[in-house]
């Protein structure tokens, strides 16, 4: 009797150990990112980059997340930089613009790019909104991942205010662009 119990607490610990082993196998983290925004408007069109990004995601249970630095966006122009900064986006009040969701219509055991849809909550200037992002998933390679997406914020929805003067320098819309190349962990 004591080595049937002791058989079945084994079974039981390496039933676990595997759980752990193969949810383990499934989670990622950026190694690479670009996150970029462009708005057009009549007088002139702005963009900026990011490579700072952190990624994270967890294919068991279909989940996703990324941080973004808001001081890390590198413009052409300084002036630019240092207006999105202190003007609209108020890095010092609100450093990072945050997502966090799950993934619909991602299959790890295909190849090739799949078109997907992540459903969470965007953070960004201090608001928070339910978001549906349309976007791209693949696993490059047996441990590499790659995550895009382009979706659309409007800067009203995130308490982002353009000052009437400047109204024909700054898009209400701004779309942005997300590139995450992930690795296993």
């Amino acid at each position: 009797m004591c080595s049937m119990k002791n058989l079945l607490m084994s079974l039981i610990t390496v039933g676990a150990l595997l759980a752990q082993t193969h949810a383990y196998a499934q989670k990622y983290a950026a190694s690479k990112s670009t996150v970029s925004f462009y708005s057009h408007a009549t007088i002139e069109d702005i963009k900026a980059a990011n490579t700072t990004s952190i990624a994270l995601a967890d294919l068991s249970t279909n989940t996703v997340a990324f941080s973004i630095s808001i001081k890390d966006f590198a413009f052409d122009k300084k002036l630019m930089q240092e207006h999105f900064n202190e003007k609209y986006m108020e890095s010092e009040k609100y450093p990072k613009s945050t997502f966090q969701g799950t993934v619909q219509g991602f299959d790890a055991t295909k190849k090739g790019e799949q078109a997907v849809k992540a459903i969470g909550k965007l953070t960004m200037h201090g608001v928070t909104k339910d978001v549906e992002l349309p976007g791209t998933m693949e696993a490059t390679t047996d441990t590499s991942l790659s995550i895009k997406a382009t979706f659309t914020v409007k800067l009203e929805d995130y308490k982002i205010k353009i000052p009437q003067v400047l109204w024909q320098n700054i898009a209400e819309e701004i779309e942005v662009k997300v590139d995450f190349t992930l690795l296993k962990k």
